[in-house]
């Protein structure tokens, strides 16, 4: 069973094993595309390979739509040579449910699958042409957070992009000014309105898409690079849609490869590409997903809504947001993270079992963020968040680990536990000091930092941009001190990684009381979890 077209020629033998087929006729599909695309996808990672592709599947199983999704790679190359080319762009989705069965479904809804850069004639001609066309639709991505960034952390722009702004769209370099330059292609071509639609899992996605096109456009207006009737098309004719996406999907996990391999599928290696992106042929992921889309778009779009797509308004997209990242589901991952690499733990599932953990997560969750959980209307919060902590968090098949979800935590507090904070400030009827456990996982969080686990031997703490820089804070602390920790008071003094300044509000003596029972020795950040969350 190998996962070609010419591997699919055998549909009883996939059939027999379980495998759920494309429903269409993919020749057909490709020629459409071709001839009228409509969606062009820039971002070749899992999460796209098992959401949006699979959402335009299921358009296409049933008769909705004509067309595929064309994909382009502006990053990470190698993923278009060792999966889509080898796999003739199909991908297996495997979907992991918490009693232990799995879904196989082959996924064949991209079309066409290139690497996006001039040096590539060929596919960049390729591209150029699908933006000149005026069935063109939208343009989604899933590029990550950073994809979207211009600048290096000190504001200037990366030596890349300065080269980019001054030299224009036909010798773009950077993802972004290549995008910029493709849409340019259609202005010229007068192809007609675009939409735009990142579905990154950040916050107010859209505008950074937006933000990100419009000061490349402006610089290549002012250097006389692009007409200044591009900016004002970009202003009326193109649609920056803000969206929310939810769906887990680790890294192809070895128990899955061996059941796939039961069956006598033969695709199961994993690839590990120059970027060290992890993917393989099959993409496991959880069941459970969400995807909420402003409904914005300017030239029409496909019908999503009837694969389970959430189209709204941009502040209800906002407060699904907001429910899902400051309440229901984000500030969880990292309390679970922060104590999991702390306990030894090495799947979030397992740390479900951990009665400490689960009491954690339940009271941060259920007692403390739900009096201030914000209530989008189109999905309940509590639903929500009971699916998280009965269902998703538990699945004992999904192989997620507290490491991955330990990565960047510094930019993660503020906006994850912050926002819960300032919301007690705001409320009259609440007391912020009514919040216990929110600090103890700041105080977790500084215990991590020294990168002993609670036996007290040595771990790595996850890739972090600021970690380098919050450990000088603790270089002189050692395990047994009591406080008072004087060092420590700049660092919970900054905004920037709490969201609020836990001095002046009267937070900062709970958390180091906290880090001192933690820092106590052997064992104590068990035994003070113990103390208070039960």
């Amino acid at each position: 069973m190998k996962l070609t077209n010419e591997g699919l020629q055998a549909k009883e033998d996939w059939q027999q094993k379980g495998y759920t087929l494309p429903a269409f006729d993919r020749d057909a599909m490709l020629k459409e595309t071709a001839q009228n695309p409509t969606w062009v996808h820039f971002g070749a990672g899992n999460i796209f390979r098992v959401f949006p592709a699979a959402l335009q599947q299921h358009l296409l199983n049933q008769k909705i739509t004509k067309t595929g999704i064309i994909v382009g790679e502006g990053f990470d190359y190698e993923i278009i040579d060792k999966v889509y080319d080898k796999h003739d762009n199909l991908t297996l989705m495997v979907t992991l449910k918490s009693d232990g069965s799995i879904d196989k479904e082959v996924v064949a809804s991209v079309a066409y699958a290139y690497k996006c850069d001039p040096q590539f004639a060929k596919e960049w001609e390729f591209f150029q042409q699908a933006f000149r066309n005026p069935s063109l639709q939208m343009v989604s991505f899933t590029i990550t957070e950073k994809g979207y960034s211009l600048r290096a952390g000190n504001g200037e722009f990366y030596p890349a992009m300065v080269a980019d702004l001054a030299n224009g769209p036909n010798k773009s370099t950077m993802f972004l000014s290549k995008l910029t330059a493709l849409v340019y292609e259609r202005y010229l071509a007068k192809a007609g309105k675009l939409t735009l639609v990142s579905m990154d899992n950040c916050s107010h996605n859209g505008q950074k898409l937006q933000d990100a096109v419009m000061t490349i456009a402006q610089a290549w207006a002012k250097h006389g690079h692009a007409e200044s009737g591009f900016v004002t098309y970009l202003e009326q004719e193109v649609t920056f849609p803000w969206s929310m996406i939810d769906k887990i999907t680790p890294r192809p996990d070895a128990k899955v490869e061996a059941m796939l391999k039961a069956d006598g599928f033969e695709d199961t290696s994993l690839v590990i590409t120059d970027k060290n992106t992890y993917t393989a042929a099959f993409v496991n992921a959880e069941e459970s997903q969400y995807l909420v889309i402003e409904d914005l778009f300017a030239n029409g779009r496909p019908a999503l809504e009837k694969a389970g797509v959430f189209f709204t308004d941009r502040e209800t997209v906002n407060q699904v947001e907001r429910m899902k990242v400051t309440t229901c589901l984000n500030p969880l991952h990292t309390a679970l993270a922060i104590y999991g690499c702390l306990l030894g733990h090495t799947l979030i599932s397992d740390e479900m079992r951990d009665s400490e953990l689960k009491a954690l997560v339940e009271k941060i969750g259920y007692e403390e963020g739900m009096p201030v959980v914000v209530d989008p209307k189109i999905l309940n919060p509590k639903q929500f968040i009971d699916e998280v902590l009965t269902v998703r968090f538990p699945n004992p098949f999904m192989p997620d680990t507290p490491q991955r979800i330990a990565t960047d935590t510094s930019q993660k507090l503020a906006i994850r536990f912050g926002e819960t904070i300032k919301a007690y400030l705001a409320n009259e009827e609440l007391d912020v000091k009514n919040l216990k456990l929110i600090p103890l996982v700041f105080a977790g969080w500084l215990r991590y930092l020294l990168g002993l686990n609670d036996e007290l031997r040595p771990f790595t703490p996850s890739p972090d941009p600021r970690l380098a820089e919050v450990q000088t804070s603790l270089v002189d602390i050692k395990i047994g001190m009591q406080g008072p920790f004087p060092s420590l008071d700049g660092l919970l003094s900054d905004t920037t990684l709490w969201g609020v300044d836990l001095n002046a509000i009267g937070m900062a003596e709970l958390v180091k009381t906290y880090f001192a029972q933690l820092l106590a020795g052997k064992g104590a950040v068990r035994e003070t979890l113990r103390k208070y969350v039960h």
